[in-house]
């Protein structure tokens, strides 16, 4: 667990046993994050800060959607960024926060164990390298809330902006069709497709948690309510770029089946065509074959015959495929 107390001359780290004397303070805002869960944690968010029971048990466990309790004297916040997994999983991490009028606790829920502790504190890192260099100044809890959410929507920028590069590299395959093995090919188009569904999940979710905040306007009016409104404005943009790059790829896809198809038309098109060539052939030669070769004797006036009637039934069914079109 890291405390820190923020002011406008400095960043303090503090020991948890100092809480109750820096939430008393005026001079600045708490910021108590807990990167793993643990007893202590439970114990500082119930007995000092006083929350909810329920959101407590929520920050200790994985939230499968993002979700906004307004309490009377803060907010309980859950947000989702994605991590790329293996096989093209995406991983959701989460974000808890509980928004007060000068303090914010932040917890990092549950991770896979596939994904390893950094990829959680992204968005903490790059918010306290703002903090450090003097960029970032937050005189509210809020303030702070809205450095972590706009390091939080970089990242799904910077995300959907890596599954881009890849639409593009399938798209220039497929135009060029230096596809390699089909069904790995068509595998890695899924894959991208599916990387961009979820930013559009984690966008759109996330946007109407902010619009409901917006709407009870939680952080009161004037700068509260811009700062709700900008980031309902951001997720939307980030869902929108998400979704178009998702139907673009869904076209690039379709493009793909649409020539293998038609590839698999063509071909089964020459199969009727041989078929049809071949069968009257094969019946005719069944009938007749036994009574004309396998005799004492070979009636080479009636094979010879045979085989110009064969000869002509193939001629005539080649020509009429030839004017339908079929080959």
């Amino acid at each position: 667990m890291d405390v820190r107390f923020i002011s406008d001359r400095s960043v303090e780290p503090a020991h948890p046993a100092d809480l109750p004397a820096l939430l008393a303070r005026t001079d600045g805002l708490v910021w108590v994050d807990i990167p793993v869960w643990d007893d202590a944690a439970e114990q500082v968010l119930t007995a000092v800060f006083g929350f909810h029971p329920l959101a407590v048990q929520d920050s200790a466990n994985r939230n499968p959607v993002p979700k906004i309790h307004v309490y009377g004297d803060h907010v309980f916040l859950v947000l989702h960024a994605p991590h790329p997994g293996a096989g093209g999983h995406v991983h959701y991490v989460e974000l808890d926060q509980f928004i007060g009028e000068r303090y914010l606790v932040t917890v990092h829920g549950p991770l896979n164990p596939a994904v390893g502790q950094p990829a959680a504190m992204v968005e903490v890192d790059a918010v306290l390298g703002r903090l450090a260099n003097g960029k970032l100044k937050p005189d509210k809890a809020f303030n702070l809330s809205y450095a972590l959410l706009t390091a939080l929507t970089a990242r799904l920028r910077t995300y959907t902006a890596d599954l881009t590069k890849e639409v593009w590299k399938l798209e220039q395959r497929v135009t060029a069709g230096h596809l390699g093995d089909p069904e790995s090919f068509l595998e890695e188009m899924f894959r991208a497709r599916h990387g961009l569904l979820a930013v559009s999940t984690m966008s759109a979710l996330s946007r109407e948690v902010y619009g409901r905040m917006a709407t009870l306007t939680v952080f009161g009016p004037g700068p509260g309510q811009a700062v709700l409104h900008d980031a309902t404005a951001q997720f939307q943009h980030l869902s929108t770029m998400a979704d178009t790059q998702k139907a673009y790829l869904q076209g690039t896809i379709e493009f793909y089946q649409a020539r293998t198809n038609t590839k698999m038309t063509v071909a089964a098109e020459r199969l009727a065509v041989i078929a049809a060539v071949t069968l009257p052939v094969t019946a005719l030669s069944s009938i007749l074959g036994m009574n004309v070769i396998v005799n004492d004797r070979t009636a080479w006036a009636l094979l010879a015959a045979m085989l110009v009637v064969m000869l002509a039934m193939s001629t005539a069914l080649l020509v009429w495929a030839r004017r339908k079109g079929w080959f």
